[in-house]
C-alpha cells in the first residue's frame, strides 16, 4: 500500500534533517508536527513554531511537556508570515495548512499570509534543506489557498529548488496532497 501523504513528508524530512539543527513547524496545530520535529534535532537543536490561536499553542505545549521536549522548542502566538525573522538557516519546514482539528473551523490559513510565509521560508532553508506544505482544502477558504500555492509553487525557480507534488487522483472529497519543496545543494 501506498504510503499517506503526511508519512511522506515525514520521511522526506527525516532523509535530511539531522540532529543538532533548526526546524521550523509554520503551523502548530495540536503539536504532531513540533513533537515529530523535536524528536528529530533532539537537544541539541531547536524547533520554532508559528499559529495564531492560543488553543494550538496550549494543546502543544501539553503535548511537549508529556514528552519531555518543551525546553527544545520555541513556540511563538504569531502569524507563520513571521518566519522572515529567522536568522538562521533551517534544515526543515513544515506547514500543514487548513484549520485546527478540533478548534473554530472559521479561522484557517489564507492564501496571501501562506504564500508570503512559503517565501520567506524559502530565504532561509539551507542547501538540501526541505518544505514540506500539506494541503488541506476542504474547508471554506481551502480551494483559493490551494489555488495560490499550486499556481506560486510553480513560479519556483528550478535552478534553486526541486518542487514534488504527491497526491492520490482518484479519491473524493478534497482529499489532501502534498507539496515538497527542496533547496538544491549547490
Amino acid at each position: 500500500m501506498f504510503p499517506n501523504v503526511l508519512e511522506v513528508a515525514r520521511k522526506l524530512i527525516k532523509e535530511r534533517v539531522q540532529a543538532g539543527e533548526t526546524v521550523i513547524d509554520a503551523t502548530m496545530g495540536n503539536g504532531n508536527d513540533t513533537l515529530f520535529l523535536a524528536q528529530l534535532v533532539q537537544g541539541a537543536g531547536k524547533v520554532i513554531a508559528y499559529d495564531i490561536q492560543p488553543l494550538a499553542m496550549e494543546k502543544t505545549r501539553e503535548r511537549l511537556e508529556r514528552e519531555g521536549v518543551l525546553e527544545w522548542v520555541d513556540m511563538r502566538l504569531t502569524s507563520h508570515e513571521e518566519i522572515e525573522s529567522v536568522m538562521e538557516p533551517v534544515g526543515a519546514i513544515m506547514f500543514n495548512l487548513g484549520y485546527l482539528p478540533g478548534g473554530d473551523k472559521e479561522i484557517t490559513t489564507q492564501a496571501a499570509s501562506t504564500i508570503r510565509a512559503i517565501e520567506a521560508g524559502l530565504k532561509v532553508l539551507r542547501p538540501g534543506g526541505i518544505m514540506t506544505v500539506m494541503i488541506y482544502w476542504g474547508h471554506s477558504a481551502g480551494e483559493v489557498e490551494k489555488e495560490a500555492v499550486e499556481t506560486f509553487c510553480q513560479t519556483i525557480s528550478q535552478l534553486d529548488f526541486l518542487v514534488l507534488k504527491y497526491q492520490y487522483v482518484n479519491q473524493q472529497n478534497q482529499a489532501p496532497f502534498l507539496l515538497a519543496i527542496e533547496r538544491r545543494d549547490v
